[in-house]
């Protein structure tokens, strides 16, 4: 199906700008600014291709550091005059080797976790599997293997049924964390990741309620 791109306002100089967005963790990677010929070119690759304004040319994000931006979906705000671009980045999105480039905070009162925070204790929990640290508990489970970790599990699966039977909010909690950790554990060893575990929720609740409706 070809795109339908004519009803897009762009600026006195043809340029219509683009924040480009991680498509699983949600993360903002950056900013840059999009003509019509990128844009198509980004529809037609399927990687995300941008407009210089220093150069006056067009550049393909990761063509020279390998860090290039697999499409995945591209929307318009409501007044048709920036893009949202959702895609699947082979490495950091910023010149300087920072995941995004918006790495530096002018102000936060943000007192809670932010929502990468599952995605970032897989990324650790993987780490400690490819380089293990003497002395890590995950290290360890890993150095076990499967049948020490299924135990934890279990283990942990018997402690979240007492917590929610004992009416405690915190004790609940507290038992759920260490189950989803444990869990992490497994399906890095077994090979499954969190957008499989999406994936699977999407068909199963989202995409049947859809075609419900």
């Amino acid at each position: 199906m070809k795109a339908d791109i004519s009803n897009l306002t762009y600026d006195e100089n043809g340029l219509i700008p683009a924040i480009v967005q991680d498509d699983t963790t949600g993360k903002v990677l950056m900013l840059a600014y999009m003509n019509e010929a990128s844009l198509t070119k980004t529809i037609e690759t399927k990687e995300t291709w941008f407009f210089s304004r220093s150069r006056q040319e067009l550049w393909n994000k990761g063509a020279t550091s390998g860090n290039r931006q697999k499409l995945q979906s591209i929307s318009y705000d409501c007044d048709q005059d920036t893009l949202l671009i959702q895609v699947d980045p082979a490495g950091p999105a910023c010149h300087t080797g920072e995941t995004s480039c918006f790495y530096q905070t002018i102000y936060d009162d943000n007192k809670t976790p932010n929502r990468e925070v599952i995605h970032q204790l897989a990324a650790n929990i993987k780490n400690r599997r490819q380089e293990p640290v003497e002395g890590s508990y995950t290290t360890y489970l890993f150095k076990e293997g499967i049948d020490k970790i299924l135990k934890k599990i279990g283990e942990e699966t018997s402690e979240v049924i007492i917590g929610a039977k004992n009416e405690d909010k915190q004790e609940l909690t507290w038992e759920i964390s260490d189950l989803i950790y444990h869990t992490l554990v497994l399906m890095e060893l077994s090979g499954v990741d969190i957008q499989d575990i999406k994936n699977e929720l999407h068909q199963r609740h989202i995409q049947k309620a859809g075609t419900e409706a």
